[in-house]
């Protein structure tokens, strides 16, 4: 642990030299043209393409024409999309704390989680496996994710 500790004193003070007017650049982003008051382009990319990680099968258009021109599908094919997209709002609009990260897990898990797992830090292990069922990646251990601070 110590060998990190080591490496974030030597490389963040290089590290903040290269990022110098980051900050005022990220808040100078503007949402994209076809964006309006009650819907936002880029939330919906970020929702849309995060899901397909995950395995959901979703069309950037469909969704776009879903969440902006109010086309209905069947609500299998945007629930789960739609969840994201009211977490990512969720966490856009609010300071990152506990009680907002644990909001935004609530309205993500929705249609994923029994509703008694909802909104609350795991107590299990987890991890994702490969088609093949290999592990492929390993989460923190739950007892580390409660005592990180936000």
């Amino acid at each position: 642990m110590n060998d990190l500790q080591s490496i974030k004193q030597k490389l963040f003070p290089k590290y903040l030299q290269h990022i110098e007017g980051v900050s005022e650049q990220f808040y100078g982003l503007r949402e994209a043209e076809v964006s309006s008051e009650n819907f936002s382009f880029y939330t919906s990319v970020s929702s849309v393409f995060s899901s397909k990680i995950e395995g959901e099968e979703i069309n950037l258009d469909s969704y776009v024409k879903h969440k902006n021109l109010g086309i209905e599908f069947q609500p299998d094919y945007t629930r789960k999309i739609d969840d994201l997209y009211d977490a990512y709002i969720l966490a856009q609009q609010h300071r990152l704390n506990k009680e907002n990260l644990l909001g935004s897990h609530k309205i993500l898990t929705k249609n994923i989680l029994k509703e008694s797992r909802q909104g609350i830090f795991r107590t299990t292990n987890m991890f994702v496996l490969t088609e093949d069922g290999k592990i492929e990646y390993v989460a923190a251990a739950p007892q580390k994710v409660e005592n990180e601070n936000l």
